[in-house]
């Protein structure tokens, strides 16, 4: 059995340029899946409101991303890590990324951009820190008081094995009713908690959102969420973080009824057949992985969560494989993907760039922050995800190794090479009509123009192209010229 080559440390330079240059880029209570022909998420991870809201006018809306994923906007513990933000002390739209009215006007330009808002909401606990003290916006509180919020009355303690924090994740118990790090858990399934957490959702709908993220799903029972949602003045997106455990006794699927579901399984698995296995074994991705439906799934190469763990995902740090990934999770019809945006990460705990009193500073794309839907192959191939919204997928081909192509059928057609050399002397099969296309992997199409190659299909669907080695080609139907 073939065993698959060491990659080299350094790709070709054309293909690293273009696979990762900066461009300029111009121009029910639930509902599950997003709604519209644009559905793919960007998760600018800790970026303030101002410069979300530049980032939707600018970049998101002329790419055409269907959702901006913002990171927990209501008052939070002081401190510069990035898990502050997960540390609520109170429900005022006060943080270290911005006021209210900023947060409001940040809704409203991404939505006349024709971005919709996802809030990563955090709704299973308060903070962790068991002294107290005092929050972003002034508020004081301890670890079981949020005066004028929550009394002791409102928390769960568990009190198993010595300690109120989770121990066991085989025990559903502990998982939905002990303390996650020491956070302080709510008593979800109280009358008085649910109605406060509607009333803090019902106010992120005033100021126009069309979605939440809730954090930490898995350690409320979903029967309390669908209450929580219920109360809901009006229908929103919702995506929920049920991360699979093998062998635990909750599950993903016991959450699809509220809405989506974060399928953790996608990216480990995507990591590890780019990394170490073959893209052949790709045919089936998603269910046929024993994933969730794709109607409920929500999926992703990496998140904030997981690009920290031990490694056992695709990041930004692994450049061109990375951007590869990407491409193939645009091009492939399995779930509602979300592509991830981060900053420079120098340490497990690091925050975002922040000034001298841990406010987040406007961003720069590629000082300081990595900008990965930027990246011109991810951001061209939200365009692909796009044109190919329903279609099936048809003409697959693979070596059975390391190279791989299918269309969209009538609609798009991708070819991946992770080879570790060139694809030469072949000819494949688009399904698309005749035309001449912007390969959209190496150029950006605009106004009837591509600023890279074009390659022409024939009469019937085919062409023929070399692919160099970790690299590919993407054609779709909004990208033909005249």
């Amino acid at each position: 059995m073939r065993r698959r080559r060491l990659r080299p440390a350094i790709i070709a330079l054309a293909v690293i340029a273009s696979l990762l240059a900066p461009g300029t880029v111009t121009a029910p209570a639930a509902v599950a899946a997003p709604t519209g022909g644009k559905k793919v998420i960007a998760n600018l991870f800790e970026w303030n409101w101002p410069s979300v809201a530049a980032e939707c006018t600018g970049t998101l809306g002329p790419k055409g991303y269907g959702y901006v994923q913002v990171s927990p906007p209501q008052e939070h513990v002081r401190g510069n890590q990035w898990w502050v933000a997960y540390q609520p002390v109170s429900y005022r739209i006060e943080s270290r990324k911005g006021t209210r009215e900023q947060f409001r006007s940040m809704v409203s330009t991404c939505q006349a951009a024709g971005v919709k808002v996802i809030v990563d909401a955090v709704v299973n606990h308060m903070s962790g820190q068991t002294n107290g003290g005092t929050g972003w916006a002034g508020s004081s509180y301890q670890h079981h008081v949020y005066p004028g919020i929550y009394q002791a009355q409102d928390f769960h303690y568990c009190g198993r094995n010595g300690t109120n924090d989770i121990v066991n994740y085989l025990d559903r118990y502990e998982v939905q009713n002990c303390e996650l790090v020491n956070l302080a858990d709510l008593k979800t399934g109280s009358e008085y908690v649910r109605s406060r957490l509607a009333a803090y959702l019902n106010d992120l709908l005033s100021l126009g959102v069309d979605g939440f993220r809730l954090d930490a799903s898995k350690h409320m029972p979903a029967a309390d969420i669908a209450d929580i949602l219920r109360r809901l003045n009006r229908p929103a997106y919702v995506v929920q973080e049920v991360i699979h455990g093998a062998g635990e006794p909750i599950r993903p699927e016991e959450y699809t009824g509220n809405g989506d579901v974060h399928e953790f399984r996608y990216g480990k698995d995507l990591a590890r057949v780019f990394r170490s296995e073959r893209l052949a074994y790709l045919r089936n991705f998603g269910e046929g992985w024993g994933h969730l439906p794709s109607s409920v799934a929500s999926v992703f190469v990496d998140n904030h969560d997981t690009q920290r763990d031990d490694g056992g995902v695709l990041t930004y740090r692994d450049r061109g494989i990375y951007a590869l990934a990407n491409a193939f999770m645009l091009a492939w019809p399995y779930g509602s993907p979300t592509v991830m945006s981060s900053y420079t990460i120098t340490n497990r705990d690091a925050g975002p760039p922040s000034d001298g009193g841990n406010r987040t500073l406007n961003t720069t794309c590629y000082s300081g922050w990595e900008c990965e839907h930027r990246w011109p192959v991810i951001a061209n191939m939200v365009g692909f995800r796009n044109a190919t919204e329903g279609a099936g997928v048809s003409n697959w081909y693979d070596n059975g190794y390391q190279h791989i192509a299918f269309s969209r059928t009538g609609r798009g057609f991708i070819t991946i090479n992770d080879e570790d050399f060139p694809i030469t002397g072949r000819s494949y099969q688009t399904g698309l009509p005749a035309g001449r296309y912007c390969d959209v992997i190496h150029g950006t199409f605009t106004n009837g123009t591509c600023t890279g190659p074009i390659i022409t299909v024939d009469a019937n669907g085919w062409f023929a192209a070399t692919v160099p080695a970790h690299d590919a080609i993407a054609l779709h139907q909004n990208a033909r010229l005249p």
